[in-house]
């Protein structure tokens, strides 16, 4: 499509097909006529931020790239519009219960973030999760609606339990959710203790297992939870201690990333089942838990690719409160209030990574000599035959004889038969042979495999002022797809194909891999840069989990964050900005004391000075650089 459009004039349209901007987007992000980027976070028909002049904004204000941008609108919208799915489909089905939604606070631990959504979610009685006591403490102190969930997953000690009690004292409605059986008798002894009775649910062990990304969770063989006999131990122990009235919630997750609505339904069917043999049981119950598994359509295919999702917000709140009525009214069991931890699909399209391009490497045409020099190696002169003798009914030929060739010159030169220039001269033949049956495959009707890879071995690479391991951890770990696209310039048609690297030391610092209609594509079509002239990217949809398990390789550390809110005229304030670390930052994490470097160096400058090497006024430039580089960012500063 795109060689195609580029015979013709390259229009906007063009690039928003070419990066699937309007399918992954959700309607929160778009192209302006003018070419660039804008903020939707209204929807389509909604005001406009252009992204290119907020970063403009951001420069103003003395921030470098990168900046981690968040959309305060978006997370309010992401809340209300999960609510609202919910709220048609029980009033359309005529569902008895209520939906409370929770948001996992491990999915995005920032302050700003958390606050956020217990501010907001605060109409909604939209609650928070928690796994630790860190978390716990975070979401009590944050936390103003006494009618929203606190819903303690994760293995809990006895101070854990007294926390989530005296918060149960205070007026939270607090859950324990069991996830190890040890954990009853625990917590019966420490709500015995505080004269404290605590709501208690406990995490069922599925039969049913999704696929995908994030779905170890799930599953007979999951790490934590319940199985059917160790919940009827709870039940029997609870009766025991004439606390069965406690039992109120019953827990399973099936993960994260739910790309499959058959596997949501059937896990809310088996979950439904296991709720109704609880009320047989006699507990009271009240509370469904169905976990995370709401997905993210992170390449807009719309399938159930492990980076896609099948379905819509609005059929996914249907199929649940649908697949719970039909089984529990089966059972004339009253329906529960709904709660889901839904907290990839609440963040994610929050936080977009933009980042300055600092510098690009091209393969680019070489040339090659008329003739070649007396002694020329025999594998330099079949390489030059080969390059001359290349026809369309011979590439896979010529590709193997390529190799072949090159390959045993890198042997020669290890052996010390060939010098620098003869295998020099060699690997520029060889790349003059890849580069011409690139440019003559594109006329097959069927491209070999190895003809098919490479463009990827001419693609560019585009280095980036950012760290893959910082601010994208999910991209080396489980290669997990994000929307990557340029911010401006898609007026003009994008001649290059590239990769993109970070600017730390090592190889797995990079995005080579990119969403596209058929699944993933392994380069991605880029503008050639401009002197004087700054090429900015966006990496979107990273607001879930990137900035909690980002990595201080090389010790980059977390870059300028900034939010902004959105007015309904289309004007914006920048709400909070958050300086990104700094060098003495970085070094303070991993036990460096930054006062002590100083006073180290000071010391050798200070033998310098006494050996001669330099003068006092050159010592006092030397210390005054290492004290500005202290203070400076940890990426490259323009």
């Amino acid at each position: 499509m795109a060689k195609n459009r580029a015979l013709q004039q390259w229009r906007v349209e063009d690039s928003i097909e070419l990066y699937g901007i309007r399918n992954w987007g959700a309607g929160y992000f778009d192209v302006s006529d003018a070419g660039e980027v804008v903020i939707c976070p209204q929807g389509p028909k909604g005001p406009q931020v252009s992204i290119p002049e907020v970063i403009s904004g951001l420069r103003d204000r003395g921030h470098d790239m990168p900046v981690l941008l968040r959309v305060e609108n978006i997370l309010d919208s992401r809340i209300a519009n999960i609510h609202e799915s919910f709220r048609k489909a029980i009033k359309n089905l005529g569902y008895a219960g209520a939906y409370r939604g929770v948001f996992p606070v491990k999915v995005n631990q920032q302050q700003q973030v958390v606050e956020k959504i217990a501010q907001f979610g605060a109409q909604f009685h939209h609650g928070l999760e928690v796994g630790s006591k860190a978390e716990l403490v975070a979401a009590v102190s944050l936390m103003q609606d006494r009618e929203a969930c606190i819903i303690c997953n994760g293995y809990k000690d006895e101070e854990f339990m007294d926390l989530g009690l005296q918060a149960l004292r205070l007026g939270f409605n607090v859950f324990f959710v069991l996830e190890m059986p040890s954990e009853l008798g625990v917590l019966l002894e420490r709500s015995k203790a505080l004269g404290v009775r605590p709501s208690i649910g406990v995490r069922a062990k599925l039969a049913v297992k999704a696929s995908g990304h994030w779905t170890d969770s799930g599953g007979e063989r999951s790490t934590f939870g319940l199985s059917p006999a160790q919940i009827v131990d709870v039940v029997d122990t609870l009766k025991a201690h004439d606390m069965l009235d406690c039992f109120k919630l019953l827990h399973y997750h099936l993960g994260s990333q739910v790309s499959n609505i058959r596997d949501i339904r059937t896990g809310v069917m088996e979950g439904a089942r296991l709720y109704a043999g609880l009320i047989e049981e006699g507990a009271p119950m009240g509370y469904l838990d169905l976990g995370g598994g709401l997905a993210v359509d992170y390449d807009g295919s719309h399938t159930n690719y492990i980076s896609s999702r099948n379905y819509s917000l609005d059929e996914y709140c249907t199929d649940v409160v649908e697949a719970i009525m039909s089984t529990l009214d089966e059972a004339s069991v009253p329906h529960p209030h709904i709660i889901t931890e839904s907290g990839r699909a609440t963040v994610a399209y929050y936080s977009v990574l933009l980042f300055n391009v600092l510098d690009v490497s091209v393969v680019e045409e070489v040339q090659l000599p008329e003739s070649l020099p007396e002694g020329t190696p025999e594998p330099v002169i079949n390489l030059r035959e080969t390059l001359a003798n290349i026809s369309l009914r011979n590439l896979q030929e010529c590709y193997n004889d390529a190799i072949y060739y090159r390959d045993e010159m890198r042997q020669l030169f290890s052996m010390g038969r060939v010098n620098l220039r003869q295998r020099t001269l060699a690997e520029r033949f060889f790349w003059a042979i890849i580069m011409r049956i690139a440019q003559e495959k594109t006329r097959l009707k069927n491209v070999p495999r190895d003809l098919a890879d490479i463009d990827v071995s001419l693609a560019d690479i585009y280095y980036g002022n950012f760290s893959v391991f910082q601010s994208l951890p999910d991209t080396w770990a489980i290669d997990q797809l994000f929307p990557v696209m340029p911010i401006h310039r898609l007026k003009e048609f994008p001649s290059r194909h590239g990769i993109i690297s970070d600017i730390t030391c090592d190889s797995d610092g990079r995005i080579d891999q990119f969403i596209d209609p058929q699944g993933m594509k392994p380069t991605l079509e880029l503008h050639p840069l401009r002197d004087g002239e700054e090429y900015y990217l966006g990496v979107f949809l990273v607001g879930a989990y990137q900035e909690t398990l980002g990595d201080l390789h090389n010790l980059m550390g977390d870059t300028n964050v900034v939010s902004i809110r959105v007015a309904d005229d289309g004007s914006y304030e920048y709400v909070r900005e958050i300086r990104g670390d700094s060098v003495a930052d970085i070094l303070s994490y991993v036990e460096y004391d930054p006062r002590r470097i100083l006073e180290d160096l000071r010391d050798t400058a200070e033998q310098a000075v006494r050996q001669g090497r330099i003068t006092p006024s050159e010592r006092f430039s030397i210390m005054q650089a290492f004290e500005d580089g202290l203070r400076g960012y940890t990426y490259f500063e323009r």
